[in-house]
């Protein structure tokens, strides 16, 4: 059984067991995320939502907070002597999947 969950403005096809990387969410370490916004439920009988499926969850457990490799931005105008260097690391949640409801 699969599911397409919407998270952090991104829609993230999940199954049981799997661990995914999300957009950093507001929890700590071990505790229990529940995504209701679920587009659709896939299985033996799919279910579409229009756009949410009523009554469909997944329950994830939250593993780990973390920020991404950085990345530079670099910023140039040639022959003007503008030059901005500017790095990024992206702050991400990491959760297993634990139950598909619906």
């Amino acid at each position: 059984m699969y599911a397409i969950i919407e998270t952090g403005g991104k829609q993230v096809k999940v199954e049981e067991g799997q661990e995914i990387y999300i957009e950093k969410l507001d929890a700590n370490e071990g505790d229990q995320v529940n995504f209701d916004k679920v587009l659709l439920v896939g299985g033996n009988d799919m279910k579409v939502g229009a756009p949410y499926v009523e009554g469909a969850t997944v329950t994830a457990k939250v593993e780990k907070q973390g920020r991404a490799k950085k990345i530079i931005v670099y910023k140039m105008k040639a022959k003007k002597n503008y030059r901005r260097k500017q790095g990024h690391r992206q702050p991400y949640t990491k959760v297993v999947i634990e139950k598909i409801n619906g």
